[in-house]
């Protein structure tokens, strides 16, 4: 059977079904994993996606595209090839796309992560023939802790800042890491305030899930003492600007898988560094396309090149697959610097001398642990000769382990 799925100009081209998924130009009928800005797009002439997600599509997109919402797992008939979507574990409304045709499945995973959150419907893997996968965090350094840990860091944090008299400014992405971390804090520590970015997803947000009291920072500016002991949220193009002043005496802080290397937090001048993902980290793209069965398994936008070595090594018929996914709009230019910068991990694994290369690529899938600690190693060597270093700790260092590190 030929390519059931491939990508085109216009995206990701189901040619039996005559649809697009995720599509990056204007189509006659789009197939939407979810609602960050490189997934959906403007201009279609007809949305297909989840009904959880609609509310945030309309949001993102128009009040009057044209949606067709499906229930999670029910089956569409779209020119004869069987259509479904089922839970991505992204944010919320997220999916993976499967598409059956005599026979055959082909999923598209869209972003994904297998972690429990309590914002979006848990992640399903599905068995599959051909599984595309996303692979933004494939790099063995990148496994992520606890988010139990994780917000206990954050409460914590936002609880020294109050008794020191600061306001707490935490960068995280406006849709779904915000709402993620509102869900997962305590808001008993103090009052929440978010950018008026954040605030309009927590509206549509709050048509499905229950999030605390949270209020829109305003447009004028406000006293600064209105803001000690409060936790602000904002996407992270606040950064530098002059937005940041309103807020007094401030400790910054940075919610992001990215934060796995400790010297992205100095880079970008914040105080803290929170390893919080909505992506699935490396041991959970090995298990995820473990569990799909899947014989072939293509790897699109991310660290593409490792993983499908890896893959390969793993005796998978892996492949890259071309797109122009890149990450929420908010999101592009932090990710593409930070890709551009560890792009010599790729090149200079590829350029390993056959032993070195195969003992990293030979290690067993289930043993995640190792894999990590080996690919810490070698990202750890790179970094240093731009003196960075990787945060490869299993847990969220607390603010004096910070310094004294540092």
């Amino acid at each position: 059977m030929s390519e059931m799925i491939v990508a085109t100009k216009k995206g990701l081209y189901c040619e039996k079904g005559d649809f697009y998924i995720d599509p990056w130009r204007p189509v006659a009928r789009a197939v939407i994993t979810h609602a960050h800005s490189d997934h959906a797009r403007i201009g279609s002439n007809s949305y297909l996606c989840a009904a959880p997600g609609v509310g945030i599509l309309k949001h993102r997109l128009g009040e009057n595209i044209s949606v067709d919402a499906v229930e999670y797992g029910e089956r569409k008939s779209i020119n004869g090839v069987d259509v479904s979507l089922h839970p991505a574990g992204h944010i919320l409304g997220s999916s993976q796309v499967r598409v059956e045709y005599q026979g055959e499945v082909w999923v598209v995973s869209g972003d994904y992560k297998i972690q429990a959150d309590p914002t979006c419907d848990a992640f399903e893997p599905i068995q599959c023939h051909t599984f595309i996968t996303e692979s933004t965090f494939g790099l063995p350094v990148y496994s992520w802790p606890e988010d139990r840990e994780v917000f206990e860091s954050i409460n914590n944090w936002w609880s020294k800042n109050k008794e020191a008299g600061k306001s707490s400014l935490l960068l995280c992405y406006s849709l779904g890491k915000a709402q993620r971390i509102l869900k997962g804090i305590d808001p008993s520590i103090g009052p929440i305030f978010t950018h008026g970015a954040i605030e309009a997803l927590n509206q549509v947000y709050r048509y499905s899930i229950g999030l605390p009291h949270t209020q829109h920072v305003p447009l004028t500016k406000q006293a600064s003492n209105q803001y000690s002991g409060a936790l602000i949220l904002a996407p992270p193009a606040v950064l530098g600007s002059a937005w940041i002043r309103r807020f007094g005496t401030v400790s910054t802080a940075f919610a992001s898988g990215w934060m796995r290397i400790r010297g992205m937090k100095r880079r970008y001048a914040v105080d803290r560094g929170f390893i919080l993902s909505d992506h699935a980290d490396w041991p959970a793209l090995l298990s995820t396309i473990e569990a799909t069965g899947a014989s072939k398994v293509l790897v699109t936008h991310g660290y593409t090149d490792i993983l499908v070595r890896y893959l390969r090594e793993c005796g998978k018929d892996a492949h890259t697959m071309s797109t122009n996914f890149q990450g929420e709009t908010e999101e592009t230019v932090v990710e593409e610097q930070l890709r551009v910068e560890f792009a010599a991990l790729s090149q200079d694994s590829a350029q390993q001398d056959d032993e070195s290369a195969t003992k990293l690529q030979h290690s067993n899938p289930d043993e995640t642990q190792s894999i990590d600690e080996e690919g810490s190693e070698q990202l750890s060597l790179l970094l240093e000769l731009n003196g960075e270093s990787a945060d490869t700790s299993d847990t969220v260092p607390d603010a004096e382990k910070d310094e004294e590190q540092e």
